[in-house]
C-alpha cells in the first residue's frame, strides 16, 4: 500500500483528529476534530507535513504517489459539494492554507477563491446572479495568487503592496472608503489591471488552468515555511525549523455574497484580559482575510463589546447566528480545555467554522484563564501551571502611565487620537514607519514605536524590536493585535484618525503632524495615543507588593498572580533565591518570594558614598600595614551593610562572595581623571599613573581577581570575613537568626580554597570568641572555571557548598569574553552557528555538561553538599529546568526574575513527575 499523504474531512467524519498535529499541522488536526464533533466545517483535505520535509529534501519535488492521492481527494470533494473543479458552469472553488504543528499566525501563505479564471468566473456569476460578487472573488484571487505564488511584492521598505496601491487609487477616484463600495465594473477593471501588473513585473501570464493554479499554490505554501517572516517567527518563539507545514485544501464558503453574509474571528475568552466572555469581531459582506489583515476596521461580535452606540454587533444583526456561535464557543472552550481562537464565515445565513486553535494571549490573560479554569473545574493546578509561559510574568510587572502625568498630557492637548486597546501597558518611543528602521534604530539603543497602516507578517522583526505598535487600520483580531499580544507588546490598533505617508515618513491627525523620530506615548490599556513622553509608574502587582500603595483586595490581577504562584510553590522542588547587594533589593526579592540570597557581590558595596576613597587608599598602599589601615575604614561600612541584609532576611541563608573583580576597576584610566584623583588623595600624578599601569592586564577576565586577590592580599579576605562575622554576631544578639555563607570566587584548585578557608575560619573563630556568640556559618566556592568543575571531588573536601557562576563559566568554557562577544555574536546567531546567545540561555551541552560532572563528583565526596546557581541563567526558564534535572538545590536570580524562576521551577517538577 502507498503511504498515506492526504487526509480527508467532511460530512461529519474526518480521517484525522486533534492528536495528529505533528502530521496534519495544527489547522488540519483541529479542522478534523471539529468535523468529528459535528461542528459545521466546509469539507476538504490535508496534505501532511511529511510532504514539506520531502519537498525540501528533494529539490522541491513531491513523492510520485502524491499527485494521485490529491486527485482522488479532489474528486471526493467534488462529489460531496456537487461541483467540479474547473467546470465553467458549476465551478468548485477552494482555499489553500498552511498549517504548522505550532501556531504561526499569518507567517505563512494562504490563497482563497482558487479555481477562478476567465470562464469559471462567468459560471460563478451565472449561478449566483451576482456579477459584483463573482468579480470581487476573482480580483481577490488574482491579487493573492500574484503575491503568494508569483512573488509580486513591494520592492522598497516604504512602498505599499502593488495590488493595494491600485485598489486604493480606484477608491480615491470613486471617492469611496471601502472595497465593498466599488461596483462590478470597477472590480472587472481591477482584475485586468492586476493581470497586467503581473505580466509587466513578473513576465508571466496569469494562469488560467485550475490544476496549474492548485499545484502552484501548494508549492507556495510549502515554500512559505522558509520565508523570512516564518524563519524570524520561529527564531523568536523557539519553534524547531524541521517540523514543516501541512497544506489544507478546503471548499470555499463565501462571506462576501451580500448583506446576509459575513466573516469573523473570535476568542472563547478575552485574549487581553482573560475574562470568561465571548470576544471577537466580524465584517458584513467580507472574506476572512479582510478581518485579520486590518483592511477594514471590523465591528464587535456582541453587545458587551460595544464602545460606540452607532455600531451594530453580530448579536444584534444576526441573533440566530450569534447564538449558534455561542454554542460553538462553549463546546470548543470545554472540549479543548483552553481558550480558542476561532474563524468563521456566514454564507447566506448559514454558519461555517473554518478554524480553531489555542489562542495567543497577554500575560494578564494567561494568568487569569489558567486560574479561572481551575476554579471552573476544567483543568488541574498542574495543567494551569504548565499553561503560563514564565516569561509572560514580566507583563504583569510592566509599568503603566503615571495618572497625574497623563492627566496633565490631556490638559496640554497632547492626546493625539484613540484606537483599540489591543495590548495593555504603557510604551514611549520615537516614531518609525517601517520594520527595518525599527530594527536599525533599536540596535543603536533607541526606543521606538512602530507605526503602520496595518502590520503584515513581514514586519515581525520590527515589531519585536519596538516598545509599542500603532496601526491606523485593523481590529482586536488583526495581525498587529494578535502578534503584539503574543510578544507582550503595548499595542493600539484601528486608530482611524491617522493619515500615514510612508514616503514622507510622517503621519497626520487633522492639522497635527508627527514626523519620524518624534516621541509618541501609547496607552495599550485604554487605546490612547499621546504626542511626547509621559512618565510611568509601577504596575498593579508592584503597587501591591512593593510600593504598598494599593489594597490587594482591590486588584484581581494580584490575586490571580498570588494564587498561581502559591500553586507553583506547592509543586516545585528547587529553592528560589536572589542575587542582591543592598537591604532594599533584598526586601523586593522577599516580596517576590525569594527564600535566600545566592549572591551578594561585596564589590558593589565599595562604590557607595565615599567608600571608593578607602578602596583606592588600600590599592595605593605600599605595604601590608598601609592596606590594613585603609581596610579598617571599610570594615564598619561593610559590617553595617551585612547587618542590614541579615536583619531583612530573618534567618534565611545569605551567600556573600568575597572580592572578585581586579583592582584596576576601582581606579580611573583617563589622564584628566587620574589628575583629579591624585589631587584629592594628595599623591603625585606619576605615582598614581605608575600604579594604574602596574595593575594593567592584557586579559583582566583571566587575571588577578577572585581568590587570587585574597591569596596575594589575605588582609582583604580577612577584613571581609570579619565584617560578615561581626555583623552576624551583632544581629544574632538582637534575637534575629543568621545563616551566613561565605563564597570564595574563581577557585580552580583545591589549594586555593584551602588557603582562603583558613583565613575565613581563623577570623570567624576569633570574632565568635570575642562576642561570645556561636554562628552557624558555611564556607563554599563559586564553580566558574572548568578545572573547578572537573576537580569538584577534591574541592568538595573543603567546600560546604557550590554555586555555579555560569556567567564566567560560560566565558571560560567557550573561550570568549561577554564584553567583546557583541562584535561577532549577532553574526553567529544570524548564520545559525549558535542557536541562541549562551549568555542568555544556558549551554546545556558544554557548560551544562561540566555542571553535571561537578554535581556528581562533588556529592560523591560530600553527599550533603548544597549546590545552586547564581549566574544570570538562574532566572531563565529552560536553564531552571536544567538545574532541576541535574539535582541542584536552588537557583538564584535578580529580584524581578524571582516570580519567573518560581513558576519555571514548578514546571520543571511537573515535567519530571509526568516522565515517571
Amino acid at each position: 500500500m502507498a503511504h498515506k499523504y492526504v487526509y480527508f474531512f467532511g460530512g461529519g467524519k474526518a480521517d484525522g483528529n486533534a492528536q495528529m498535529k505533528n502530521l496534519l499541522g495544527g489547522k488540519g488536526a483541529n479542522i478534523a476534530e471539529m468535523t468529528n464533533l459535528g461542528i459545521p466545517v466546509p469539507p476538504g483535505f490535508t496534505i501532511t507535513t511529511e510532504i514539506c520535509t520531502y519537498y525540501y529534501q528533494n529539490n522541491q519535488q513531491y513523492p510520485p504517489e502524491l499527485k494521485g492521492q490529491v486527485e482522488d481527494a479532489l474528486r471526493r470533494l467534488e462529489e460531496m459539494m456537487g461541483r467540479k473543479f474547473g467546470d465553467p458552469d458549476n465551478p468548485l472553488l477552494v482555499s489553500v492554507r498552511s498549517g504548522a504543528a505550532s501556531s504561526m499566525p499569518g507567517m505563512m501563505d494562504t490563497v482563497l477563491n482558487l479555481g477562478l479564471n476567465d470562464q469559471t468566473v462567468l459560471g460563478l456569476m451565472k449561478e449566483t446572479r451576482d456579477e459584483r460578487f463573482a468579480y470581487d472573488c476573482y480580483r481577490r484571487f488574482v491579487a493573492m495568487y500574484g503575491d503568494v505564488v508569483l512573488g509580486l511584492k513591494p520592492v522598497h521598505k516604504d512602498e505599499m503592496d502593488p495590488f493595494d496601491q491600485i485598489i486604493e487609487e480606484m477608491r480615491k477616484r470613486r471617492k469611496v472608503e471601502f472595497d465593498s463600495e466599488l461596483p462590478a465594473s470597477d472590480l472587472k477593471e481591477l482584475v485586468e489591471r492586476y493581470k497586467t501588473l503581473i505580466r509587466a513585473h513578473k513576465d508571466v501570464v496569469f494562469p488560467q488552468d485550475p490544476m496549474e493554479q492548485l499545484w502552484g499554490a501548494i508549492g507556495a505554501v510549502f515554500g512559505s515555511w522558509n520565508n523570512p517572516r516564518a524563519i524570524a517567527y520561529r527564531e523568536l518563539n523557539n519553534i524547531p525549523s524541521d517540523m514543516g507545514t501541512a497544506v489544507n485544501i478546503q471548499a470555499m464558503v463565501f462571506g462576501n455574497m451580500g448583506e446576509d453574509c459575513g466573516t469573523g474571528v473570535g476568542f472563547t475568552r478575552n485574549p487581553a484580559t482573560g475574562e470568561n466572555v465571548f470576544y471577537g469581531e466580524y465584517l458584513i459582506n467580507a472574506q476572512g482575510e479582510d478581518v485579520v489583515a486590518g483592511i477594514r476596521t471590523p465591528q464587535p461580535i456582541n453587545k458587551a463589546q460595544k464602545t460606540d452606540p452607532n455600531t451594530l454587533s453580530l448579536e444584534e444583526t444576526m441573533p440566530e447566528i450569534y447564538q449558534q456561535l455561542e454554542r460553538v464557543r462553549t463546546t470548543l472552550d470545554r472540549h479543548y480545555r483552553d481558550m480558542q481562537d476561532i474563524e468563521f464565515t456566514i454564507q447566506k445565513g448559514k454558519l461555517w467554522m473554518l478554524q480553531t486553535r489555542t489562542g495567543k494571549r497577554t500575560g494578564f490573560a494567561s494568568f487569569k484563564i489558567a486560574v479561572d479554569m481551575v476554579r471552573e473545574g476544567i483543568i488541574s493546578k498542574d495543567e494551569a501551571l504548565m499553561r503560563v509561559d514564565p516569561d509572560q510574568l514580566n507583563q504583569l510587572l510592566r509599568p503603566i502611565f503615571d495618572p497625574r502625568a497623563k492627566e496633565e498630557a490631556v490638559r496640554n492637548k497632547a492626546l493625539l487620537a484613540k484606537g483599540l486597546n489591543a495590548g495593555p501597558g504603557a510604551a514611549t518611543g520615537r516614531v518609525v514607519f517601517n520594520a527595518p528602521d525599527a530594527e536599525e534604530w533599536a540596535k543603536r539603543g533607541e526606543k521606538v514605536i512602530l507605526v503602520r497602516l496595518e502590520t503584515s507578517p513581514e514586519d515581525i522583526r520590527g515589531m519585536h524590536a519596538s516598545q509599542g505598535i500603532l496601526t491606523a487600520r485593523g481590529g482586536m483580531t488583526s495581525h498587529a493585535a494578535l502578534v503584539g499580544r503574543q510578544m507582550g507588546k503595548v499595542c493600539v490598533v484601528g486608530c482611524n484618525a491617522l493619515e500615514i505617508e510612508y514616503r514622507n515618513h510622517r503621519m497626520m491627525v487633522g492639522d497635527r503632524i508627527v514626523r519620524e523620530g518624534d516621541w509618541l506615548s501609547l496607552d495599550g490599556t485604554t487605546g490612547e495615543v499621546f504626542v511626547g513622553q509621559i512618565p510611568t509608574q509601577p504596575s498593579e502587582v508592584l503597587s501591591v507588593i512593593i510600593d504598598k500603595k494599593m489594597d490587594s483586595a482591590k486588584s484581581q490581577v494580584y490575586q490571580d498572580y498570588m494564587e498561581l504562584l502559591g500553586w507553583a510553590d506547592e509543586c516545585r522542588r528547587l529553592g528560589v533565591w536572589t542575587n542582591a547587594d543592598q537591604p532594599n533589593q533584598v526586601e523586593v526579592a522577599l516580596a517576590f518570594g525569594a527564600e535566600g540570597i545566592g549572591l551578594t557581590r561585596t564589590e558593589h558595596m565599595f562604590f557607595e558614598g565615599n567608600r571608593i576613597d578607602a578602596v583606592r587608599e588600600m590599592i595605593l598602599a605600599d605595604d601590608v600595614e598601609g592596606r590594613k589601615r585603609a581596610l579598617a575604614k571599610l570594615l564598619p561600612m561593610q559590617k553595617e551593610d551585612f547587618k542590614g541584609i541579615f536583619r531583612v532576611m530573618k534567618g534565611k541563608p545569605v551567600t556573600i562572595r568575597t572580592l572578585d573583580p581586579p583592582l584596576h576597576e576601582f581606579l580611573p584610566h583617563e589622564d584628566k581623571d587620574i589628575q583629579k584623583l591624585a589631587t584629592e588623595m594628595l599623591v603625585h600624578v606619576e605615582r598614581l599613573k605608575a600604579k594604574v599601569e602596574s595593575l594593567h592586564e592584557a586579559n583582566p577576565m583571566l587575571g588577578h581577581r577572585g581568590c587570587r586577590l585574597g591569596i596575594v592580599y589575605p588582609e582583604i579576605t580577612a577584613m571581609q570575613a570579619q565584617a560578615i562575622m561581626e555583623a552576624a554576631c551583632e544581629v544574632k544578639k538582637e534575637g534575629v537568626d543568621v545563616q551566613p555563607e561565605i563564597m570564595i570566587p574563581l577557585v580552580g584548585h583545591v589549594s586555593e580554597l584551602k588557603n582562603q578557608r583558613k583565613v575565613v575560619d581563623d577570623v570567624a573563630r576569633e570574632v565568635m570568641e570575642r562576642y561570645g556568640v556561636s554562628v552557624n556559618y558555611r564556607v563554599g566556592t563559586m564553580i566558574e572555571v572548568p578545572r573547578g568543575a572537573l576537580t569538584a571531588d577534591e574541592i568538595a573536601e573543603v567546600a560546604e557548598f557550590f554555586s555555579f557562576g555560569t556567567n564566567d563559566l560560560t566565558q571560560t568554557v567557550f573561550g570568549i569574553s561577554r564584553d567583546d562577544a557583541g562584535k561577532f555574536l549577532p553574526d553567529y546567531l544570524d548564520a545559525r552557528i549558535w542557536e541562541y546567545d549562551p549568555f542568555e540561555k544556558l549551554d546545556q551541552v558544554g557548560v551544562g555538561g561540566l555542571m553535571e560532572i561537578a554535581v556528581k563528583k562533588g556529592r560523591a565526596t560530600r553527599p550533603d553538599l548544597k549546590i545552586g546557581i547564581c549566574g544570570e541563567h538562574g532566572g531563565e526558564p529552560s536553564s531552571v529546568d536544567f538545574c532541576h534535572r541535574i539535582g541542584l538545590d536552588y537557583v538564584s536570580c535578580s529580584p524581578y526574575r524571582v516570580p519567573v524562576a518560581r513558576l519555571a521551577a514548578a514546571q520543571a517538577a511537573i515535567r519530571s513527575k509526568n516522565k515517571c
